[in-house]
């Protein structure tokens, strides 16, 4: 009998604790209460924006697997790569090209193209019977850091372009459309009509590129190069023939490499309206 009267003493003792404890669950917890809490007492149900966000990411694979391979910007390509090997350091290009000659803008200086013949990419003189233009991602490495990387459309560049020392710390990013860089300032004559002026190519704040002027009637007066800011080269004048043949007024000479110290700009031929040269230096 005793032992029985204990046992219900001891079932009682236990329910009541238990109810205790759901209690004080069930009541605000003090600030200085411990901030351990059982598993068993977490909610079970992950928040609805979690699921939302889930959601997102498989949405995004799903167009990143419709996206057809080796396809910019409407343009299919083919890979390729070139790897050099210098002081011990082996250089990798890798890029796309494509088989389809478009005309190239002749405004724009750098052209970027393969070289079939040679295996090499260059910037100047592209010929479609030597090679292709460079069109798609393109991405420059020494060993595994990559230093270089951008889009390339028909051979100019485009988009974002950035470079990074061999540490993966970013030097310079650019921006481009279709080889200008998009910093590059163009003044008209008549903007409603996109009546062009002058184009002057601007490149992190310095003048970097060809630089072209034209008469009110679209025909080309002057064109050169600038090189971090400097005349580099040769720049040509030209008559205005109004829309006749194109006929050059003046050449002049400025220094091949930009900063030479003690040169002197020099006129390095005339001509007259007719293309007669009348001054040679």
């Amino acid at each position: 009998m005793k032992k029985s009267l204990i046992i219900l003493l001891l079932l009682f003792n236990t329910s009541l604790v238990k109810a205790q404890s759901f209690d004080s669950l069930s009541r605000s917890v003090p600030a200085d209460s411990s901030g351990v809490v059982e598993s068993s007492l977490l909610p079970t149900t992950a928040p609805i924006l979690l699921f939302d966000d889930e959601k997102r990411k498989e949405e995004k694979k799903k167009k990143r697997k419709k996206k057809k391979k080796n396809i910019y910007y409407g343009e299919r390509t083919r890979r390729d790569f070139i790897r050099v090997n210098a002081r011990g350091k082996t250089q990798y290009q890798l890029f796309h090209y494509t088989t389809r000659n478009k005309m190239v803008n002749p405004y724009v200086r750098d052209v970027y193209w393969l070289d079939t013949k040679d295996d090499v990419i260059r910037t100047k003189g592209f010929n479609p019977e030597e090679g292709y233009l460079l069109h798609g991602p393109y991405e420059k490495r020494i060993d595994d850091a990559v230093v270089e990387k951008g889009m390339f459309y028909f051979g100019t560049k485009h988009e974002r372009w950035m470079t990074f020392d061999q540490k993966n710390i970013l030097l310079n990013k650019g921006h481009y459309y279709e080889g200008w860089p998009k910093d590059s300032r163009v003044t008209y004559y008549n903007k409603g009509e996109q009546q062009i002026e002058q184009v002057i190519p601007v490149e992190y704040e310095l003048e970097e590129g060809n630089f072209y002027h034209f008469y009110e009637n679209g025909q080309l007066a002057v064109m050169g190069e600038y090189h971090y800011g400097e005349k580099v080269g040769i720049w040509t004048e030209y008559w205005n023939t109004d829309g006749g043949k194109t006929i050059r007024k003046r050449e002049i000479q400025y220094q091949e490499q930009p900063f030479t110290k003690n040169f002197r700009p020099y006129i390095k031929a005339e001509w007259n309206a007719d293309g007669q040269l009348i001054y040679e230096y």
